[in-house]
């Protein structure tokens, strides 16, 4: 699994927030308990300094540590048993004074054995959620929200079989695409007129992958072409642009939209390539959203596309009438 660097930072960041909050609440609970019962402080001092204790008793030249080891075990339990007995007359737990961590698998540290917790996981799919949001509709498109009503069920002759058998068909491909994903890498190209419902299946997509924790970039091709532009031949291309390059190239799962509404140049064509090779060879999965067909997509660009294309994605072809104006025309 690849994490978004950008996207991780910001959930570390309000991972961290999170964790000093329940700090903070958990010495103003504490502070209050002492404030009802002042021993309290004085016990929780004293085991406090019992290791420092401990430490200076061993370093005593000529002196054997063990019999001072075993008074302060002694009194460390004495007074364990105090603190104990003084809590539950105030009716409390005998762990009230210790501040619990959030995630008891990792310790609130958000890593355990070397690799994310999945408290901190969690973090991370909802700032990537965010980041989705911005380009996205996730909160109306979802697989749930997808409706079969809009799609004719007469027979069409590119498909051969009605707009809504094959947009059930698609349905069934994407929803099992996004259900199984980090299990094997597979790739969808979505192509048709607009309004079909390539972007609304995309987006519920993305949302399902991005619930699992995968990393998950939805951007233009425009936008990321003149990223690439701007990361080659720009004087003033920085970090963040190598950044922006490398989470397109190596995230989880990247949607590709409206290819085919950009300029086509060589520059273009070559990074359209570059961009679907690298991600072949990295066994990571695209999916690609156009208006074109396959037999333009290989005119406009390359053999070499239209072959990894043909070879390596699942095709699936939308076919029916612009749902937004269907909808503009029932006042939806």
């Amino acid at each position: 699994m690849a994490y978004d660097g950008k996207i991780m930072r910001r959930a570390l960041r309000r991972f961290e927030e999170d964790r000093q909050e329940r700090s903070a609440r958990a010495q103003e609970r504490q502070e209050s308990i002492f404030q009802r019962q002042p021993r309290l402080r004085e016990i929780d001092a004293e085991l406090k300094s019992t290791m420092s204790r401990i430490i200076s008793g061993a370093l005593r030249r000529g002196t054997d540590p063990r019999p001072a080891i075993d008074r302060l075990r002694d009194e460390n339990l004495s007074l364990q048993s105090e603190r104990r007995q003084l809590l539950s007359a105030m009716h409390l737990p005998e762990d009230a004074l210790e501040e619990r961590p959030a995630c008891v698998l990792c310790g609130d540290t958000g890593y355990r054995g070397g690799e994310v917790c999945r408290c901190l996981r969690r973090y991370y799919a909802q700032e990537q959620q965010k980041e989705l949001s911005r380009m996205l509709d996730l909160g109306s498109q979802s697989f749930d929200s997808f409706s079969l009503d809009w799609y004719e069920d007469r027979y069409d002759v590119a498909t051969g079989c009605s707009p809504r058998k094959n947009a059930e068909i698609i349905y069934d491909v994407c929803a099992d695409f996004a259900h199984t994903f980090g299990k094997k890498p597979s790739n969808l190209l979505l192509f048709g007129a607009p309004g079909l419902g390539k972007t609304h299946l995309s987006a519920a997509i993305a949302r399902e992958v991005s619930n699992n924790g995968y990393s998950v970039v939805y951007d233009t091709a425009s936008h990321v072409f003149s990223l690439f532009e701007n990361q080659k031949f720009s004087r003033d291309a920085d970090e963040a642009d190598e950044t922006d390059v490398a989470r397109i190239l190596q995230c989880d799962l990247l949607i590709l939209d409206d290819l085919g509404t950009e300029m086509t140049t060589a520059f273009v064509q070559s990074a359209l390539y570059t961009i679907i090779n690298t991600r072949l060879m990295e066994k990571k999965s695209t999916i690609i959203s156009t208006n074109l067909s396959p037999e333009k997509i290989a005119q406009r660009y390359s053999p070499q596309v239209a072959s990894r294309l043909e070879g390596e994605y699942q095709i699936l072809p939308f076919a029916g009438e612009d749902i937004r104006k269907l909808k503009k025309t029932r006042g939806l």
